[in-house]
């Protein structure tokens, strides 16, 4: 696969107003709105002893639900409050969980990925987040290396060289500074102020702290951006040289969402806009260097998240893309999501049910499922084209005993038509995306993800295309 080719390609609106799509990707198959069924404490442990029996690596999952400020395009379920001392309770919540799972993990499950999310992590303070990363050691194989994967979401306003400071000497070495708009009069409009300086403090004390990897994450489609904007805040993100950008798509959901009530839907961008926003972050970044790997994630070409998409090992789950080996997920904390073989599930929304469980020594209710062997063949295809823009259909067959054309016969005349208009190429041996049509991969996945298929039947399909 020749990446270089996506910095000669240019974005086909023709391709950008029928296929793309404002869905977030898939971080899971099948996705988080489907884990729907009540998931026991004994299909947890049965699933955490497998995972030990199998030795299978494992990657840590924290969510800190509290945050300082509502951001008005959340999709998040925080907990938005001004009282730092709530923190200290959820802490011991934490510790208690993280004893409880940890009892039933391997000594030889090495730990691959610790991500610390929410919410704002840093919500912490640095006592508590030194308390929380000793319990994980204490009870899971972390090892302290720099090759490892120990990443924490930054909120620029709520970090200074200090906190960075705590963060990298209790083991964390890649940070994804948050920065989602510049334009002051979009951060007005998601009540999210915050200066470029803020941002280039965080990034220059990662430099000089010696973290591995900076990300830096923005989205495109916020009430009153423009492209002029959206443009200039590129370049200013550019010029940091963060390793990773990542630029996601907004999509305005009041219903689904709350806290997205407060935005205007008539200062939206139009499609016209967003088809010159999405062009020029292109432009602006493969004239930086910047390699697109898939959904809405570009790296620079020294990357490690590049040369596993060229060794065909890069990995994209809940906790986004990554490298190495197949592993199993445990998350920890308030709606935490945690992935063991084919069960999948999430902790309960609500935080007094999840202290009580664990003041309890209890494992918190949790709603989840197993997959069957279709959500297996399916998520198998999603996670190729996440991941190599690309699907063996022969690889598929053999794995699972299948004719591919034959099982997915009511999809085939949609990806002959996504062939026609050039948005993949499709034979009887694969199914690859163009140069042009990478960009709208997700447009893609969604053809063969049968919950969105159906949703789409039943008209409860919440998928806008611009």
């Amino acid at each position: 696969m020749n990446n270089n080719n996506n910095n000669n390609t240019e974005l086909s609106a023709t391709l950008f107003n029928k296929y793309h799509r404002l869905d977030q990707p898939y971080y899971s198959y099948p996705t988080q709105e489907q884990f729907q069924h009540s998931v026991s404490s004994f299909a947890r442990f049965s699933a955490l002893r497998a995972s030990r029996k199998a030795q299978r690596p494992l990657a840590l999952n924290i969510n800190i639900p509290f945050s300082a400020n509502a951001c008005y395009y959340s999709t998040t379920k925080n907990i938005i409050t001004k009282d730092r001392s709530r923190s200290a309770a959820y802490v011991h919540s934490l510790e208690q969980e993280i004893r409880l799972v940890g009892k039933h993990a391997g000594t030889k499950q090495h730990i691959e990925h610790l991500h610390f999310g929410g919410g704002t992590p840093t919500f912490l303070n640095p006592n508590e987040l030194r308390q929380l990363m000793a319990c994980l050691k204490d009870s899971f194989n972390i090892g302290s290396n720099n090759f490892t994967h120990y990443s924490i979401d930054i909120d620029p306003r709520e970090v200074d060289w200090s906190t960075m400071g705590v963060l990298r000497d209790i083991g964390f070495n890649r940070v994804n500074i948050e920065v989602q708009g510049l334009d002051p009069s979009v951060q007005r409009a998601i009540n999210r102020l915050q200066s470029i300086e803020q941002t280039q403090n965080i990034v220059e004390a990662a430099r000089a702290l010696q973290f591995r990897t900076v990300s830096i994450s923005l989205i495109c489609g916020l009430p009153r951006q423009t492209p002029q904007s959206f443009r200039q805040a590129l370049s200013d993100i550019v010029k940091l040289a963060p390793d990773h950008i990542s630029l996601q798509n907004f999509k305005h959901q009041p219903s689904k969402y709350p806290l997205q009530t407060h935005i205007n839907a008539q200062d939206l961008p139009s499609s016209a806009a967003l088809v010159e926003m999405l062009g020029s972050a292109q432009h602006i970044l493969s004239t930086a260097g910047y390699i697109y790997i898939g959904m809405g994630h570009f790296t620079l070409a020294d990357d490690d998240l590049l040369s596993a998409q060229e060794d065909k090992a890069l990995q994209h789950g809940i906790q986004g893309y990554t490298s190495g080996s197949d592993f199993d997920t445990i998350g920890f904390g308030v709606s935490a999501i945690s992935q063991l073989g084919e069960l999948y599930y999430h902790n309960t929304h609500d935080l007094r049910a999840y202290q009580t469980a664990s003041s309890n020594q209890q494992l918190a209710p949790a709603r989840g499922l197993l997959c069957n062997t279709d959500d297996q063949i399916r998520r198998s295809i999603i996670q190729a084209l996440t991941c190599q823009f690309s699907v063996d259909l022969c690889s598929i067959e053999q794995r699972f005993n299948i004719n591919f054309k034959e099982y997915f016969h009511p999809q085939w005349q949609t990806l002959k038509l996504m062939h026609d208009d050039g948005l993949l190429i499709l034979s009887d041996k694969a199914l690859e995306m163009t140069e042009q049509g990478r960009l709208f991969t997700l447009a893609v996945c969604q053809v063969f993800d049968y919950y969105f298929s159906q949703q789409r039947q039943s008209n409860t399909a919440q998928t806008q295309v611009i």
